[in-house]
């Protein structure tokens, strides 16, 4: 089946960090951000979980031209509105130093009942990521769609782990924030589904289960969209710079469009066991490209490069056809020579000898466009 026209348009949606401009840490200032930015971009401009969050989401978008022009755009009015309040915005998935405890959930009730729910884990939740909804407008085309991508999702975290500092320490993790967020349930990586009826009743029994209230509470790193008809991929931190979120659009579009096609043109469906997906993703937090990463079909630890090399040949075809090959393989080579966001900040660190160096350098890439 051909797909129709209006399938595998992109919408992206990046959370950020509200920093004071003199301190380098996080300030409770979206009550005043967040309006003075809706007053140039509207509702494209949202408060996230805490008052030291800011959300931006893209309209739907057709090219990753689109989808750079609006992340440029959205970026510098949010930093201008910070800007008016003697803030910043920055781009990374973690604070490096401020701590969770100093933070005041934003007074929505959705929020509220977050924090009521989950307790210690929302308290804890003063990370930011991006996720990219890839448009699929036939609702079995998706599942199938996210079961044939399950594979993928370890090469993506890596290629955008940008969060290595936690509470002032470096924690190990290319990636910390997106071990925090596993910790929630109903979170991770989705189990397979034989369809969309065997999908819509796991979602029926946890809703009269009281494990959830209604789908959108469903976490996991992809998931179908309870608003839009997208594949909603939600597993990597928020890119530090523009060009680094156009990559990783590019890379999940291409993904998508590819396995949607291996289910319509009934390719088998590899058949991986899920704690070798779960270590799959959990080596690409843990190490980025710094490390060995998980070849899931020989079952094999191999370098990073490696396996991002494998991604690229494997979207390849789906990138040509969207005439976006050459954008994003440059981008994706552009990443492995430089590092990624994890490793720039810990370069930063090396450099000024301060937490609040790395923060520089976080605003000044969020910045850049």
């Amino acid at each position: 089946m051909a797909p129709e026209a209006n399938e595998f348009t992109l919408g992206v949606e990046e959370e950020y960090q509200i920093v004071d401009a003199t301190t380098r840490g996080l300030r409770q200032a979206g009550k005043r951000i967040v309006p003075a930015a809706q007053e140039v971009v509207g509702q494209r401009a949202q408060p996230e979980l805490y008052l030291s969050q800011v959300e931006v989401h893209t309209p739907v978008c057709t090219s990753l031209g689109e989808v750079r022009a609006e992340l440029r755009r959205l970026r510098k009015e949010v930093g201008d509105a910070a800007a008016q309040e003697g803030h910043r915005v920055a781009a990374a998935g973690t604070h490096p130093f401020s701590h969770w405890d100093d933070q005041r959930l934003t007074p929505k009730d959705r929020y509220r009942g977050l924090a009521e729910d989950y307790q210690q884990l929302a308290r804890e939740q003063i990370i930011c990521g991006c996720h990219v909804h890839v448009g699929i407008s036939d609702k079995e085309a998706v599942i199938q769609t996210m079961n044939r991508a399950g594979m993928w999702l370890g090469p993506l975290v890596a290629l955008t782990a940008n969060s290595p500092f936690w509470l002032g320490s470096d924690s190990g993790y290319a990636s910390f924030g997106r071990e925090m967020w596993r910790r929630w349930p109903m979170a991770g990586i989705p189990p397979q589904f034989e369809s969309r009826a065997d999908y819509d009743e796991l979602m029926q029994s946890l809703v009269q289960a009281d494990v959830i209230k209604e789908p959108t509470k469903i976490y996991w790193d992809m998931r179908p969209s309870t608003r839009f008809d997208t594949l909603e991929f939600r597993v990597t931190d928020v890119c530090m710079t523009v060009d680094e979120a156009v990559m990783i659009t590019g890379l999940t579009r291409g993904l998508a469009r590819t396995c949607y096609e291996h289910a319509q043109s009934d390719k088998p469906l590899p058949t991986i066991r899920p704690e070798l997906l779960v270590a799959a993703k959990w080596r690409a937090s843990r190490y980025g490209l710094e490390g060995k990463l998980i070849d899931l079909e020989a079952r094999t630890p191999v370098p990073a490069p490696a396996a991002i090399e494998r991604l690229l040949a494997f979207v390849r075809p789906a990138l040509e056809r969207d005439g976006e090959w050459d954008e994003v393989s440059s981008l994706v080579k552009q990443t492995l020579g430089r590092g990624t966001g994890a490793a720039r900040q810990r370069r930063a660190l090396a450099r000024s000898g301060s937490l609040e160096g790395v923060v520089d350098l976080i605003i000044s890439e969020t910045a850049a466009g």
